[in-house]
Parts: C-alpha cells; structure tokens; sequence
C-alpha cells in the first residue's frame, strides 16, 4: 500500500512537471514567433526603421518600456490574471521584435539564419542537458549571473571605447554564459514544475509565463551573441 502511495505521488509530480514545461515552452515558441514576426514588419518598412532609429527619444522610450514590462512580470506575476501576464509577456516579445528589427538592415539575411539555426541547436541541446542531469547546477548558476553583471559592465563600457577585440571577447563570453544559463534554467524551472499545484491552471499559466520569458531571454541573447560573433554586416 506504502509503495503504491508513493508511485501516485511520483506520477502526479511527473504529470505536474509536463503540463508546465509544456506550457513554457509553447509559450517561449509564441513570444519567439511574434518578436520575429513584427521585427520583419518594422524592417520591411523603411517608414518605420527611420521613426524608431532616427529618434532617440523612441529608442529610449521602447528600451525604457521592455526593462519595465520585465520587472513587472518579475516583481509581481503573482498579482497578475493569467491573461494580464500572457499579454504582457507578448507586449514584451513585440516591443523587442521592433528594437530587433535593425538585425536585417545590419546583417546579411545568411548570417541572421546561420545564428539562428546555432542558437536554436545549442539552446536545445543545453536545455535537454538541464532538464536530464542529476548534477546540482545551483552553484553554477551564481557564477553565471556573476558572468553576466561582468558581462554587462563590459558592455557598457565598451559603448565609450568602441574596441573591436573587446566586443570580440565580449560576444564569446556572452556565448558561454548563455548557453549555461539555458541548462541552468531549465533545471530551475523543472524543480519548480515539480511542485506546480496540478489543480490550478491560473497558477501554472502564470508560472509558466514567467518560465517562459527566462528561457525566451536566454534564447534572444545566445542568438545576439553568436550573431555579433559571426554574422557578416551589410
């Protein structure tokens, strides 16, 4: 009777653990899709490329108001209706589909996919990695966030001294750090499903809204990185 007992309770976190990673990935695909999708819209309209880019004051605005939304979610999900949350989070997603809109005038459309195909491969790869290892990636997750204030430091202070083996060094790093980022996230997340309450759906679209901007997050950057990498400009 003892052991029947805990097999039901092992299936029902195992079935709690697919219904939210499910529900994150899915929602990670539709944020991906929709940034793709308006980020070619702004790009197919010369229109549109010289308001946002010609105009500091938009740029700022639209950096202003993607840094908001993320805290937001971050800060108070909780509070949220799973609908509030989902339209954020693709609020968000279409907000950067237009800052990212630049890539295409910027980078050859060869370059775009090559990075994209690498980052979907390695994202994928390092994601399968963090949801199967037994291995604690805890600790490894502090050096990483550790890697990535460092990372963006660099960043900015590179704005000023426009050093190009420094973004050089600053692309490849950013590379590593994502891709370690991605398995540690997804372990994160898996742990959480684990005590996902199965029973509230309300409480699982928000958890997995947030998951899936994590992983959407780590995605976006391992893609820019690998593409400030590699990619050939125009």
């Amino acid at each position: 009777m003892e052991t029947f007992r805990r097999q039901t309770i092992a299936d029902a976190h195992v079935s709690a653990v697919s219904v939210y990673m499910n529900q994150v990935y899915m929602w990670m695909t539709a944020g991906l899709g929709f940034t793709a999708f308006i980020a070619w819209q702004v790009a197919s309209s010369p229109a549109a490329l010289q308001f946002i880019f010609s105009n500091t004051l938009v740029l700022i605005g639209l950096v202003i108001a993607q840094f908001g939304l993320v805290i937001a979610l971050s800060a108070a999900v909780h509070r949220f209706s799973a609908a509030t949350a989902t339209a954020m989070f693709l609020l968000y997603s279409g907000l950067t589909g237009v800052t990212l809109s630049s890539i295409f005038v910027v980078y050859t459309m060869a370059s775009i996919a090559n990075a994209f195909l690498v980052a979907a491969g390695t994202f994928g790869a390092m994601s399968v990695y963090g949801a199967v290892t037994k291995r604690d990636l805890t600790g490894m997750g502090s050096f990483l966030f550790m890697g990535l204030i460092g990372l963006v430091i660099a960043m900015l202070v590179n704005i000023f001294l426009q050093s190009a083996m420094m973004d050089f060094v600053i692309s490849g790093v950013g590379v590593l750090i994502f891709t370690g980022l991605t398995a540690y996230d997804t372990q994160k997340l898996r742990q959480f499903g684990m005590n996902a309450p199965l029973g509230d759906t309300t409480a699982i679209r928000r958890g997995a809204i947030m998951g899936a901007l994590t992983l959407y997050l780590d995605f976006i950057n391992l893609f820019l990185m690998l593409l400030r990498l590699f990619g050939n400009r125009e």
